[in-house]
């Protein structure tokens, strides 16, 4: 008997590190990726002459958009056919991308509103996370709603670009941020949930991080950016 408790206890516990050190891939990588972001945004943001070149070019400006979304569906898509090296390339090239892309888009706006929508971003972000990963209600059964969500976020924000609407694209971003919210603690759920199928942190677990970085990053980035959208002040 003693020894069957023992065996259990041996392997919940291999079970916890296992979840722990995924987890911690996969938070290390989400840093790692904002980080570089933000410094390739202050470095564009510095550099006068490269910022006005973006800011009068706007096919180089979607290009890069384009880019980036080609990198991030060639990631998703391909994650059980590259290594974990590729994987983490491409992660790293997109997040320099965003950077790129990022200090085209706050050189529009003051200092202290961008500093004020990353804080609350970070806070929104922060408290969902923890939410997602300690409550006990199943959020599974609000991936689908959330995903159909997004979806239908997009096409509005793209037809509001051709019709724009203040008053239209106000409330598109308050329901995005709810989205996006909802999607981290959703995300965070789900990561905890790859992670206590661990047995090891190998090659295909370790890309499988990769991409949930990339997936808690675009939650990060799209709670900022909605925010930044509604709250900041013009330069």
């Amino acid at each position: 008997m003693e020894k069957g408790y023992s065996t259990q206890a041996q392997a919940y516990f291999r079970g916890v590190t296992a979840q722990r050190k995924f987890l911690v891939w996969v938070y290390r990588w989400m840093t790692i990726g904002l980080a570089l972001t933000g410094i390739i945004a202050l470095l564009v943001y510095s550099n006068r002459t490269l910022l006005s070149y973006l800011e009068q070019n706007n096919g180089v400006f979607m290009g890069l958009i384009i880019a980036e979304l080609i990198l991030v569906f060639v990631l998703a898509s391909s994650i059980n056919r590259i290594s974990v090296t590729t994987a983490i390339g491409m992660f790293l090239i997109y997040s320099a991308l965003n950077g790129v892309t990022l200090s085209a888009i706050i050189a529009i706006y003051t200092a202290s509103s961008v500093s004020y929508a990353l804080f609350i971003a970070a806070l929104m972000f922060g408290m969902m996370s923890i939410y997602g990963y300690y409550t006990k209600r199943d959020l599974t059964k609000f991936g689908n709603l959330l995903s159909m969500a997004v979806v239908g976020l997009i096409i509005a924000f793209f037809i509001n670009i051709f019709w724009f609407n203040s008053t239209v694209y106000w409330v598109i971003s308050i329901l995005g941020i709810f989205i996006f919210v909802g999607l981290t603690a959703y995300d965070t759920q789900r990561l905890k949930q790859i992670g206590e199928s661990v047995g090891d942190l190998d090659g295909n677990y370790m890309k499988v991080g990769v991409v949930g970085a990339l997936t808690l990053y675009l939650d990060f980035i799209n709670i900022f950016f909605l925010l930044l959208g509604i709250s900041g002040k013009r330069s």
